[in-house]
Parts: structure tokens; sequence; C-alpha cells
């Protein structure tokens, strides 16, 4: 069977289309069209029109000459796949082009890189909850370029740090106040709609059913057609409010009541599709000529809304939508089942599997729901498709799933990578599938106890159980055998034999077949492997593949699973490309917060947290940390509160805070923990973990030379046992504590042959966090690269050296001469100290000013007036001499 084609609905991708009874909104229009700001967000409960100033704010965009795209979201796009599939297509159509060759489209980074004006409107975007799809945006909306703008149609508040866009004079607010019409729009809106009947219309009448409604615009419409109907001298307008209760009272009693009965059957039962077309509702109305009602309803402008300029597609307004479904469930419960499973079998023979499976589901068909899946759960499970299955089997009845016992299992793998190995094993232990008497059913659940054992930190049990389930290999279900030797393959390498997992991938690999899931499986620990034994950019190709195998659609690399992800943007990180690792964490990070893998955790955390502490965002960066630790103890992992410890410990360490730094790592040191990290090869710990923490701290704040022993002892440790990515991080801290000591010679020699190495591979970061303080040291060794020709006849050692100087600033003078307190310029403000501190501890001028609530041109004012009375050519040079005054600590 082949798998299905991901297909995107023209609604999706066009505002619905003009008609002639739409009022402008100009004044809305020209209010946008003059503000300079990234994002405008379009804010109202339902039936204050939105989607329709939208759609003028888009028509008068492309009257001036600018590209535009647009989206509609639904449901289905908190899957973060489908979300980046449909934003790839509608920004493609806008004409945005990738900007790097012969990758796959990114459309992100196209919008980043555009240098044209454009557009682009989300709407409905309360739909989507999804946190990695809100990641994505909130990165759209932070890259936006000069001229790029986003116009959000929203029922709720989006969490896209508004506080930060407002506070920088980038976000503009539609809310329900400027939507609401006029006295003059709305005596417009009567004009287009019936004319003669406007002319009528006495204009204190007009004035109080402008004030009933309050200016909106669904009740306003629905106003005008009882109008048409009752007349004005009925008292309608004395009894009419426009209150979203009496709306739908009155849409049941009058609109919906009054209609003849073919059209309103119609209503009704159409109610339940999300886009209409003659062929779908002809499925479920099966009597009535249903293009000729479409036709009849699209030409009275009552109740559809077009969504294709063809006139061949439409979708009911989202209030009236709603309460047409509220009806139907009240006048025909018994017909919603079979509507749904009439709407499911369309889809279905349409070669539509999802959509089939979502009616089945509404509906509360559940018995067909589970024989689609038997058609189509393995095909999903294999492309990784877990978070949808995850949703349809929670919808479903424990009972009802027992009865398809060869989808038991394939929910277990959907809850273990979506809610992680908790939920799984509890589920696992209620299904019964253990003691199945279903062999294949009692195989893939015996090969899943390992890894679940794995992903809750207990690798001890998981080697144990996962040793008596190779034994039964292989048990011809190839998902299953295939996983099992990719979590073995982990286990054992984590237990420190390296030989015998690659042996266990490559078993995987002759075992995987089609799956796209297994493939991604394999290939992320062989990438693993192969960055800690130091091999970054086979790693980084690895993982990339791994990320790009997962789904049909692989448009930029962010395909939702947090196993590959988290790992891939290490390895990105890791070469410098901080905004494209920041991109994949606002995808993975909170994937691998709710599949709750304990390294993934602290590794996309601690990333986090470092890109916010090298942006200037300190509050970020501790936020990311306290997160971390509070999901450790949640969760009962004490590694991952440790990591969040050690991580918080080393970035006090580069804001000069000794003591406090120190309290961390003793808060962290937790000795049995410790002791069975030295026996594992856990990856979160590969370059964090106590011994080395406590040598950085020693290094910085106490003894150099007792760090320097301690390191000697770790460096061979590391290099016995192939762990090079170590080794390579410990010979930067032998160069900084020989720095420290005094021997400059040694520490130039020793982060020499550290270049050496990195260069080959292309490691930066692995330097760069150590701080200014190696920052210092690589300068040194350029200076005596240029004093000498060693490093000259190697071009690659040169171009690396350079592109981490240009990373790491401006050689920072941290030995200076700080002038007597009373010999200064000029005495520094309250006001100043303040700006010193937050300089001290890694603040950006933006994030500065919005700390000290001022603006960007203040701060730099400060910065410059700092620099003068201190007598200091640098912001570094500033933090050293205001420290040896004593100023700040």
């Amino acid at each position: 069977m082949q798998s299905p084609t991901p297909r995107i609905l023209e609604t999706k991708l066009n505002p619905p289309a003009f008609v002639a009874t739409q009022v402008q909104r100009t004044a809305i229009g020209e209010e946008i069209a003059a503000a300079a700001v990234k994002l405008v967000l379009v804010r109202a409960p339902a039936g204050f029109g939105k989607t329709t100033a939208m759609a003028q704010i888009r028509e008068r965009r492309e009257a001036q000459g600018v590209a535009t795209a647009w989206l509609t979201l639904d449901r289905a796009d908190n899957d973060v796949s489908r979300f980046l599939h449909c934003l790839a297509e509608a920004v493609q159509r806008m004409g945005v082009e990738e900007p790097r060759a012969n990758a796959p489209f990114d459309a992100v980074a196209a919008l980043a890189a555009h240098d044209s004006p454009f557009t682009l409107f989300l709407d409905d975007f309360e739909r989507v909850q999804e946190p990695a799809v809100l990641g994505v945006v909130r990165e759209m909306v932070e890259h936006l370029p000069r001229g790029g703008q986003i116009v959000i149609g929203s029922r709720s508040l989006p969490d896209l740090g508004l506080g930060r866009l407002r506070a920088r004079g980038q976000l503009m607010e539609i809310d329900t106040d400027r939507l609401r019409f006029s006295l003059e729009e709305t005596s417009a809106f009567f004009g287009l709609r019936r004319p003669r009947a406007a002319q009528a219309l006495p204009a204190e009448t007009l004035s109080q059913l402008h004030r009933k409604t309050e200016g909106w615009v669904a009740a306003i419409w629905l106003a005008s057609m009882a109008l048409e109907r009752h007349g004005t001298g009925a008292g309608f307008v004395e009894r009419f409010s426009g209150s979203d209760r009496a709306v739908a009272d009155y849409l049941a009693e009058d609109v919906l009541a009054n209609q003849p009965q073919d059209i309103r059957d119609f209503l009704l039962r159409t109610s339940i599709l999300r886009q209409l077309d003659a062929s779908v509702c002809q499925t479920l109305c099966p009597r009535v000529d249903c293009a000729a009602i479409l036709e009849r309803l699209a030409a009275s402008n009552l109740f559809l809304t077009p969504v294709s300029g063809d006139g061949g597609a439409w979708r009911y307004h989202s209030l009236f939508a709603d309460f047409l479904r509220a009806q139907l469930a009240r006048e025909l419960p018994g017909e919603l089942e079979r509507l749904h499973l009439a709407a499911s079998g369309w889809y279905e023979s349409h070669d539509r599997p999802v959509p089939a499976i979502d009616h089945a589901i509404e509906g509360g068909d559940h018995p067909y729901a589970l024989t689609l899946l038997d058609s189509y759960a393995t095909q999903f499970l294999e492309q990784g498709r877990m978070r949808m299955l995850a949703r349809w089997f929670s919808a479903i009845p424990e009972h009802q799933l027992r009865e398809h016992p060869f989808l038991q299992p394939i929910s277990l793998w959907a809850t273990c990578f979506t809610h992680g190995p908790w939920d799984a094993m509890r589920q696992l232990e209620k299904s019964g599938c253990l003691d199945s008497p279903i062999a294949e059913v009692r195989a893939s659940a015996h090969t899943l106890v390992p890894l679940l054992l794995a992903m809750q930190d207990r690798h001890d049990e998981a080697y144990e159980a996962g040793r008596q389930s190779l034994a039964r290999l292989p048990t011809g279900l190839a998902f299953a055998d295939s996983v099992l030797l990719n979590a073995m393959a982990h286990i054992l390498a984590v237990r420190g034999d390296p030989h015998e997992a690659r042996r266990l991938l490559d078993a995987a690999r002759r075992e995987q077949g089609n799956s796209t899931f297994n493939r991604m499986y394999t290939e992320s620990l062989a990438g693993l492997f192969d960055l800690q034994e130091g091999r970054l950019r086979q790693a980084t190709a690895r993982l990339r593949m791994a990320v790009d195998s997962t789904h049909a659609v692989s448009y930029n690399h962010s395909h939702g699973n947090a196993w590959a992800g988290v790992l891939y943007a290490g390895a990105v990180y890791e070469t410098n490309q901080l905004v494209q690792a920041e991109h994949l964490l606002n995808v993975y990070l909170p994937l691998a917060r709710d599949v709750g893998l304990p390294d993934h955790m602290i590794l996309s955390h601690v990333m986090r947290s470092r890109l916010a502490f090298h942006a200037g965002d300190i509050d970020t960066a501790f936020q990311a940390l306290t997160e971390l630790e509070y999901l450790g103890h949640h969760r009962q992992l004490p590694r991952v509160v440790a990591g969040a410890k050690l991580e918080r410990s080393r970035m006090l360490l580069l804001q000069g805070n000794g003591p406090a730094s120190r309290d961390e790592l003793l808060r962290a040191d937790d000795p049995a923990l410790w002791d069975s990290e030295r026996r594992q090869r856990l990856p979160a710990h590969d370059l964090d973990y106590l011994a080395l923490a406590k040598a950085r701290w020693e290094i910085a704040f106490g003894d150099a030379r007792a760090a320097l022993g301690a390191l000697d002892a770790e460096l061979h440790a590391a290099l016995a046992s192939a762990r090079n990515r170590r080794a390579l991080k410990l010979r930067v801290l032998r160069a900084l504590a020989l720095q420290r000591i005094g021997d400059a010679a040694a520490a130039i020699e020793q982060i020499g042959e550290v270049l050496q190495a990195a260069s080959q591979e292309g490691f930066m970061r692995l330097i760069l966090d150590e701080g200014p303080v190696v920052g210092t040291l690589l300068h040194r060794y350029a200076a005596a690269m240029q004093e000498s020709t060693r490093g000259s006849s190697d071009p690659i050692l040169a171009d690396h050296l350079q592109r981490l100087l240009q990373a790491a600033g401006p050689a920072g003078s941290g030995e200076v001469e700080a002038p007597a307190a009373d010999a200064m310029k000029e005495p520094l403000t309250r006001k100043e100290i303040r700006v010193l501190q937050l300089l001290a501890e890694g603040y950006s001028n933006n994030a500065m000013a919005e700390k000290l609530f001022v603006s960007d041109s203040t701060v730099r004012t400060h910065l410059r007036n700092i620099n003068m009375k201190l007598d200091a050519k640098s912001r570094t040079q500033a933090v050293a001499i205001a420290r040896k005054l004593g100023v700040i600590r």
C-alpha cells in the first residue's frame, strides 16, 4: 500500500472570496499600513469580522505591490510536520525562494532571508495549541526581515512572547473594539445588502439596532436577515438582543426555522464538514441536488463563505457552523453517526485515510475507525506519525481497542514516543499484551520493555530485559525487532560497549525495511556515537539524514521527532550556527519535554539556556534551567535536576559570581548519582559532569594547579575509552588552567593542539562556551602564530581560528590597571552602576533596555558615559575595571 500523499485544501491557502455585501474597513487598513511592526494581531471572539478584515488588508497589500500568502489553520496543524508542510506551500506560492541551493525548502529561513516586502496571514490561530508549532511562529516573527510582516487572526491570545514585541514597538493589536462596526459602517452594510430597504430604515431604528448589537458584525448580519422578512414595523428591533445567547436562539427560532425544508436539512447535515463541495455534500444528502443548493446559498450571501475564486468550494461562517453542529446534535442525534460514517467512507474512497479516521472518531463510530486503523496504522507507525496515532487511540475506549489486538502494540509505541515511557509502561501493564495468547502481540510488547526502562534511566534493568528479548529474535515483526535492536544498541553504548552497540545498529539497518521511523532511530544513534568519538562532521550528516527521514514531508529538518531533532540541534549548535540551532529547538524542545527522555531534556534545555545567555537574554537563560529542574523533580529524575544545577553553576561562573557558582556545585554533588555516571556513557554528561565542572570552578576562582591534576586524570580516562570529544573539552580546560597559573607558553601550546583537532571537525562551541577567558587565550595564540610561521601552512586551521576569533569578539583586556576611585573623571550614577551590573551578568543592550524600561539609545548613552568615566576601551574592560574598584561584584 502506498503512503498517503499529504494534501492541502485550497481553503487553507486562500482567504474568503470578496462578496458584494462586504463593508470596506478602510480605517483599519490604513492604520495597519502606516504601522512599521513585525506582527499584527487581530483578536476577537467569533463573528466580529476578523477574517473579512484580514482579507481586505491582504487585498490592499497586493494592490500596493506587496507579496502576500494566506494560511487558515485547523486542529490538524498542531502536528508540526503538517504545519510546516502547509507553511512551505503558502510561502512558495508567495514567490519566496529558498536561500540555499540544493537543500530542502526551509520556509522560516526563506522568509528571514527574503529582501522584498511581504505579508503572511495566519487565520484561525486559536486552533493551534502545540508548543512546537507556536515556537516556529515565534521564531518567524523574531527573525522577520525589514519589510516582512505577519498578520494573525485569533479568538484567543496566542503564546508568542507578545510582551516583548509590545515593549519593542513591534506589535500592533486590533481588538474587539476596533473591529466593531461604527454607526456609519452599520448603515453601509444595510445599504449593500438591500439598498431600497436601507433607504426605508429610519435613522432612529438604525441607531437603536447598532446600539443593541454593539457593532457586533454577526449580530448585525443576522438582524439584517430578520428585517428582510419582518420589516421594520413589527417591533423586531425592540425585541432583538445582540448577545451571544440571543443570537443562537434567534438562529434556531427565526433564521433556520424559516428555511425551506431541503435547505434546512442540507445545512444541518453538512455542518460536520470543514470544507464543502458538491461531491462530498452529495454523499451526506443523496436525495437533493447539492450543487444547485450550494449555488443558491452562495448567490444569497446568507450562510456560505467562498474559499476559492472559482466558486467550487465553500465553508460555513465559524459562528454559524458551531451553531449548526450543536443544533444537529440536538435535533438529529441518531443521524450524527451516520453522517460522519458517510463522510468517512467518502474520504476513504478518495484515498484520504486521515480525515476518514477523524470523521469516524468524531462520529463516535469507533469500530469503523478501528477497522480503518487496521489497514493504515502500521503504515503511519513506520512513517513515525506518532502524535497523530496517539491522538486517535486516546479517543477510542480501551475495551474496544482490546478487540483489535494487533493495534494494541501500535498504541503503546505511539504513547511511548509522544507521552513518555511512564504513561506507556502503565498502559502496557494494563493492556495484557505481555501475556497475550497471540504470539505477535506478545513479542511486540516484550521488545518494548527494554526501551521503556532505558527511557526511564533504568539502564541496568533495561539491559537484562533486553538480553531476554534479543534471545527471541527474529519475531517476524520487522518494526518491533528493529526498535529492539536500536534500543539495545543505545543501552550497550551507555554501558560502555560501543563495538557491540555498532554491531546491533548494523543488524537494525537490515531489519528496518521501509520504516522511516526506525531509519531515523538507527542513524540518530550512529550520529550520537560519532559525536562522542569526536567525528562531528560525520555525526552532523547522520543526524541531518535521521531528521529528514521521518515523514514524507521534508522541508526544513523539523518533522516533530524529538529523538533525532534534539541531537541534530546539538550538532548544529556545536558548529556555531546559533540561529539554526534555535530554530530547531523551537520545534524539538517542547516535544522532548513531553516525551521525557532524560538526556534529551537536559541537552535541549541547557542548549536553550546557552543560546539565551549568548543573546544577552539572561532571564530566559535562567528560566530554561528552572524549568529543567522542575521537570527533574516532577518526574523523579535526579540526574535531570543535577544537570540544571551544573549549568546554572557554569552560568554564574561566567558572570563572575564565584560563591553562588560553588553553591550550585555543592547542591549538584550527589555521590551515588555521579558514581553511576562514571560507569556509563550518558549523552547529556559527555561534556557536562561534576568532576569537569569542579575543575572549571577551580581554574576560575580556586587552585588552578590542583585542577590540572584532576584534568590529567580525567583526560587519561577519556582517551582510554575513545571519548575524544570529552578529551578535547578537557584539553581546553587544561589550557585555561595553564594560562591561569601564568604558564603562557604551555597554555598556547595546549590550545594549539586543541585547535588542530577542532579545525578538522569544525568544533566551535566546545571552545567558545568557556567564555571571555578563552577568547583571551585564542587572541594570544593568534598573536603567537603571527610572530612565527607555524600556523601559516594550514589553511583549515587558519580559517577555523579566524571564525573562532570573530565569534569570541575583540580581545578583551581582562588584565587592566584600575584607576583609583578618586581618580575617576566623574562618579558613576546609580543608573550607570545598575547598567554595569547587568553588563557583568551578560545582558544585551536590548535586554537591558527592557529590564530598565528605557530605550536602546538610552542604554548606549549610559555605556558611553561609563567608558568615559572609567577610561575603558570596551564593555569587557569596563566590567573588569568596575570589579577592581569594587563598584560591582
